[in-house]
């Protein structure tokens, strides 16, 4: 079981370090050229604040994983990501873009098993 808790603690990092750096080092506006209309509801600062707690996460869920003195950061992190994802699914719900509710659905869920795992563990 540990090895799928690494799988997955390690498929939540990567997303998430990804997608929230592509948020820090990208304008709004080339954000939302990419694709990411949702953030025309957003001012560049949140964004930017959004793209930092993601990148956060990422690190809480493979530290917390590593350093036995610093376990509860990965659930902690992991419950963070999940906010983030329920946050990203009302948004998105609200600009009926009901493709992405499924991707932040699936990150939601990956979230939380890794949160649970961790805390069970």
């Amino acid at each position: 079981m540990d090895i799928v808790i690494w799988i997955a603690s390690g498929l939540l990092a990567l997303v998430f370090l990804l997608a929230g750096a592509m948020k820090i080092a990208r304008t709004k506006e080339q954000l939302a050229a990419s694709g990411m209309g949702w953030t025309e509801n957003f001012s560049g600062g949140w964004v930017k604040l959004i793209g930092a707690a993601e990148v956060l996460g990422a690190v809480g869920v493979l530290v917390g994983g590593l350093v036995p003195v610093l376990a509860w950061a990965a659930p902690a992190a992991s419950f963070g990501l999940a906010v983030i994802m329920v946050g990203a699914i009302v948004t998105h719900a609200r600009r009926k873009e009901w493709s992405m509710i499924a991707i932040n659905a699936i990150l939601l869920a990956l979230a939380l098993f890794v949160a649970i795992a961790r805390l069970a563990s």
